[in-house]
């Protein structure tokens, strides 16, 4: 909760209402002048030049505070260095990656109350000016893993210290000193970690090369850091709130806690608390390798704060961060000692995630399919910033978007209390698929289909039977040969696009060689329809000499060619086929004839 002082009674009009105004403006004024001291920074001094760019922050103790955000900008309230960092009950601030050179910086501290409604004051902006670099940056140092540290988990982050002037850092990571090959040399730009798109080789030596720069130049004379690595043994990373969602208001007094599940987690350790630095209600408390789990009768209307961190066998997660809710005053879920249950005077809704229409649909007229006292309805922009669209049951959706379902009941304890429940949504809009080609190779095993549709629809493939069964891929593979009809439909009931094709003649079947020799083994030359051969059938087969020369036309249906012209054996040589189907197609190759 923010001073806020645009204050004006809505009760009072004229020339009452504006002196109101102006009163309790003037009050708020005097508070923040009361609490804020006169000058909050100590160091740098307000007004100070040639800071140096590695230099702590410091301010005065308020009493009674227990918390400060710090930010930091180039205008007075800025924000464009550092965007409101809470720094829990600290009054110093190091900036991990320093401060620009040569630039005035404003510092705005604010004084948090997270005790009474997480009250926010904000003091006057300070400014101090720092100095320009004037010579290249010194090495960077390896700190996470040390050098030469034994048994890394290959899973493993890597950080390094930050170098006081430097703007950015080059990262190459080799198998071997000097090489390259695990990560060729790469600016990371201002940042003191890289995690590793794939881990480390396991029981290997890693070689590491960090080189800081800035406008000058490069560090130089650096030395190169190693480190081993372990057996595979991969820290889980971390896990994040998906209810209550982190900054949640209205939160039930007994929520379900569910975050999103981490693989190679074997537990989670919890801890919640009233303030970001106790823990009253879990602390520190393993769970076994569930995604939820109940808390009872959480105070009302006050703000509480969680971490969650996974673990496994390798170790606890690395910098989880901190998380968030507040909880309502009135609507629940409460436990009723009674019956074991938790009571919600929320409506229940059944919503939804997405709403389907054809293209020509539009505007499309929707009624919601629950029961409660009330109705929103919001369209969300790409921003995320929401509009109300509709305040009743009923809705008209003019196009394909995002939008927020909201319905509430109303409760009579401390006047009409809302109690909502709330559901996001995307509106997609369908259209008929159109069968753009059709991709067929052969196989060991029969044909491979691919089938490309366009169109703005959301589609499935099915073969030979228009319904079905669909699939979600688009490719069939160990198709027989034969005449196929491919099918396209749109998941949304916007249309079904149809095409046949016909491919049914391969080289598998056509003997490469035989051997005429009267041994009763590959004594004649004939087509032997493979087992994929689906519904193929020749009506002719014609061999011809190296020359082109039609030699003698086989019967499909018998036994083959055995080599001889009237009678006369040929020589053994390369011969050409050349086959027909009774769909009219024709495939050509050779084999040889041996003796």
């Amino acid at each position: 909760m923010r001073f806020n002082p645009d204050i004006r009674n809505k009760n009072t009009t004229g020339k009452y209402s504006g002196w109101l105004f102006l009163f309790l403006l003037f009050i708020v004024l005097e508070v923040i002048a009361q609490v804020c001291p006169s000058t909050v920074l100590t160091s740098p001094l307000d007004g100070s030049t040639n800071v140096a760019v590695d230099a702590d922050i410091s301010w005065n103790q308020v009493p009674n505070v227990p918390g400060y955000i710090i930010s930091l900008g180039t205008t007075p309230g800025g924000t464009d260095i550092l965007d409101q960092r809470f720094v829990g009950s600290a009054t110093t601030y190091n900036p991990p990656l320093g401060l620009p050179e040569n630039t005035l910086i404003y510092v705005t501290i604010t004084l948090f109350d997270f005790q009474n409604g997480n009250l926010e004051i904000p003091c006057a902006s300070e400014s101090f000016t720092t100095a320009p670099i004037t010579q290249i940056p010194a090495c960077a140092q390896l700190s996470i893993p040390s050098d030469g540290q034994i048994d890394v988990n290959p899973a493993t982050n890597l950080s390094w210290n930050y170098v006081p002037g430097a703007i950015g850092y080059r990262l190459t990571l080799g198998s071997s000193s000097g090489a390259g090959d695990l990560l060729p040399t790469t600016d990371l730009g201002n940042t003191l970690t890289y995690n590793p798109l794939v881990e480390f080789p396991p029981n290997s030596v890693v070689y590491v090369n960090i080189i800081a720069y800035n406008l000058i130049g490069d560090a130089v004379s650096c030395s190169e850091f190693s480190f081993s690595t372990s057996a595979i043994a991969a820290l889980p990373g971390c896990t994040s709130l998906i209810s209550p969602a982190d900054g949640a208001n209205n939160v039930p007094i007994t929520p379900i806690l569910e975050w999103t599940p981490v693989p190679g987690a074997t537990g989670y350790r919890i801890t919640v608390g009233n303030s970001p630095f106790t823990a009253e209600v879990l602390d520190n408390v393993a769970f076994p390798p569930v995604t939820q789990t109940g808390i009872l009768e959480l105070e009302a209307n006050r703000t509480f704060f969680i971490t969650i961190v996974p673990f496994n066998a390798a170790g606890e997660a690395i910098g989880c961060q901190q998380e968030s809710f507040t909880t309502l005053q009135g609507c629940g879920p409460f436990f009723d000692p009674m019956t074991g249950d938790l009571i919600t005077l929320n409506p229940e809704i059944n919503f939804p995630a997405t709403i389907s229409s054809c293209e020509n649909e539009f505007p499309l007229i929707y009624t919601s399919p629950d029961t409660a006292d009330g109705y929103r309805w919001y369209s969300i922009n790409s921003n995320g910033n929401e509009t109300l669209i509709s305040d009743t049951a009923d809705v008209t959706f003019s196009g394909p978007g995002d939008y927020r379902y909201e319905a509430y009941n109303l409760i009579p304890q401390s006047g009409n209390l809302e109690c909502p429940s709330s559901q996001v949504f995307s509106v997609v809009s369908s259209e008929a698929p159109v069968i753009s080609s059709i991709d067929v190779t052969e196989q060991a095993t029969g044909i491979r289909i691919v089938v490309n549709a366009s169109g703005g629809g959301d589609y499935e493939y099915a073969i030979d039977n228009i319904n079905g069964p669909y699939q979600g891929s688009n490719i069939f593979s160990g198709i027989p040969y034969g005449t196929h009809t491919l099918y396209v439909r749109d998941r949304n009931g916007c249309g079904i696009a149809e095409e046949q094709i016909v491919q049914d003649l391969t080289l598998e079947g056509f003997p490469k060689f035989f051997t005429p020799n009267g041994d009763g083994i590959n004594d004649y030359w004939q087509y032997i329809p493979p087992e994929f051969a689906g519904d193929i059938t020749l009506v002719s087969i014609e061999i011809y000499n190296r020359y082109g020369r039609l030699l003698v036309q086989i019967d499909p249906n018998s036994r083959g060619w055995d080599g001889t012209i009237n009678g006369k054996s040929l020589p053994a040589s390369d011969y050409w086929f050349r086959a027909r189907s009774s769909t009219n197609n024709e495939m050509t190759g050779h084999f040889s004839l041996a003796r």
